[in-house]
């Protein structure tokens, strides 16, 4: 079994993961700024608090807690705020592209010494983040966060690859949780079993690339 580093584990497709990974009896340390009764109730799951992804600094909070090297670096926490114009609040397309894209490129390379070689880095993105698949427009900073952050996340592919660790972009599917206002297509729970299959099966053969949950490889 492997040691699996979740970081935004909380509640919703996080929770979901932790609890899945953690029955099927790998090692889960899970990372929140806050916990929440849900992930302190599972059982062999360490929890680390007060790790913000927006904070540059999340890494050495994580590093001074972590006892051990991890298998797997998954980076599931982001935020969605709806921006469209005339009115753009740029002070939020702001905050996304710092919590979305920046915070998740500086967390991995703070990281990077902890996750074993021959290890993987899976970023959960989104499809919004395609250039290619937008055909409505809007939600420029979660649009332009997410397609900042795959870019990010192909480039560190190639930049970690003398290590043989794996990079991915996963978008989870259209799921119910607190980010979308409880709307959707799938559960959390849903969604995480299927990422775990996404995650399971990343290979230096298949990094860098950006691919739904459900297996279909997603255009940039």
């Amino acid at each position: 079994m492997s040691t699996i580093l979740l970081v935004g584990a909380n509640r919703g497709i996080g929770l979901s993961l932790a609890t899945q990974l953690a029955a099927r009896g790998d090692t889960v340390i899970a990372t929140t700024r806050k916990s929440s009764p849900a992930l302190n109730a599972l059982k062999g799951v360490q929890v680390i608090e007060d790790v913000d992804v927006g904070d540059l600094g999340a890494a050495h909070v994580i590093k001074r807690a972590l006892k051990t090297p991890v298998d797997t670096l998954v980076v599931v926490a982001g935020i969605l705020e709806r921006n469209a114009i005339p009115d753009l609040d740029v002070a939020s397309v702001r905050r996304q592209f710092e919590v979305n894209a920046l915070g998740p490129l500086v967390l991995a390379n703070g990281l990077q010494e902890q996750v074993k070689d021959g290890g993987k880095i899976a970023f959960l993105t989104s499809r919004m983040g395609s250039i290619a698949d937008n055909t409505s427009g809007g939600h420029y900073g979660y649009r332009m966060s997410k397609a900042a952050l795959n870019m990010a996340g192909r480039s560190l592919a190639f930049d970690l690859a003398y290590r043989r660790i794996a990079v991915s972009l996963l978008h989870p599917g259209y799921v119910k949780t607190e980010m979308t206002g409880g709307n959707g297509q799938l559960t959390p729970d849903e969604s995480a079993a299927l990422l775990i299959q996404r995650v399971d099966a990343l290979s230096t053969a298949t990094t860098g690339s950006f691919w739904h949950a459900n297996g279909e490889k997603l255009p940039w």
